[in-house]
């Protein structure tokens, strides 16, 4: 049975007039009454019944029609979803992101998306590392990252986000809750909250060099790998974290976040495959463009070779 048999059985449907089905169809009436005759013989049975004033459905053109009406829809439906899809209007964004980027900059890129790309689903996988992400891009199960630079990995582009502060997350009792803005000599005392000392957290990093910068190394008090784990120990009291911006985007019971004076920063950017010219990548780095999400406006294909992650 072809598609173009089931279009001329609706055609002769709609306007019960095998001539004027045949001009609706840009084409000659005795083809289409034979065509109509090869499809009923191949059902087994009879879909019009033709008199010589007018054609009338029979019983089973009537259950056929329905039918033929929802597979004509669900094709029409199709091609207009894969023309949607090539154009990178519709489709799914495998998104990953570091732990503290789920605060922030996942809200704004959902919002983002709904509005300018509504047909795009996302399927995000938060408390990633950069090394996971990477791997994950590389492998081609993630389409973008939300990780923290430098990029060990080659192959890999990207596009800076935000240059985050680092603050100081303690328990609501601690003896610097009230104080506006913290040093960070005043933390050579505190248990710290890290990530894991393997992970080679560019976070960590950065707090390490701070803290050095006044002569002093964190104590360790424990280790992490997701960024919401460090916050509920902090929340118990057990310790101090000094981690990025964007946890002041969720506040938890029990924490509160100061600025430090003296403290580094760390970068945050998007990635995604140098390779990768999937329409539905363009049109998103596009709509990032537009909505002037980038700290700067020149693509960076960049592969490094050391660094870390958070």
């Amino acid at each position: 049975m072809e598609l173009r048999h089931l279009r001329y059985f609706a055609a002769v449907a709609e306007t019960r007039h095998f001539g004027k089905a045949a001009e609706q169809l840009h084409m000659a009436q005795p083809p289409l009454s034979q065509a109509i005759r090869r499809l009923e013989a191949e059902l087994g049975v009879e879909l019009f019944a033709r008199t010589t004033r007018q054609v009338t459905l029979t019983r089973a053109g009537e259950v056929f029609r329905t039918d033929v009406e929802r597979i004509l829809k669900a094709v029409e439906e199709a091609v207009a979803r894969t023309g949607r899809f090539a154009s990178g209007v519709e489709g799914v964004l495998r998104l990953g992101l570091t732990g503290s980027a789920s605060y922030r900059q996942l809200p704004a890129l959902a919002r983002l998306l709904k509005r300018e790309m509504p047909h795009v689903m996302m399927e995000v996988h938060t408390e990633m590392l950069t090394p996971a992400q990477e791997l994950g891009l590389i492998e081609r199960r993630l389409d973008v990252g939300v990780l923290r630079p430098p990029i060990r990995q080659e192959g890999i582009a990207h596009r800076s986000l935000a240059d985050e502060p680092l603050v100081v997350a303690v328990p609501a009792e601690h003896w610097l809750a009230e104080a506006d803005v913290v040093r960070i000599e005043q933390l050579r005392h505190e248990d710290f909250i890290m990530y894991g000392a393997t992970l080679g957290s560019v976070v960590n990093d950065a707090v390490v060099r701070s803290c050095l910068a006044s002569d002093f190394y964190p104590h360790r008090a424990y280790e992490v790998t997701e960024t919401s784990a460090a916050l509920a120990l902090v929340a118990a009291g057990l310790g101090i974290a000094v981690l990025p911006d964007s946890i002041r985007s969720a506040p938890r019971e029990g924490v509160l976040c100061k600025d430090i004076e003296d403290a580094l920063s760390v970068p945050l950017a998007l990635a995604w495959r140098a390779d990768d010219d999937s329409p539905l990548l363009q049109r998103l780095l596009g709509v990032l463009e537009r909505n002037e999400m980038f700290l700067e406006s020149v693509d960076r294909n960049v592969h490094e070779s050391t660094g870390g992650v958070t």
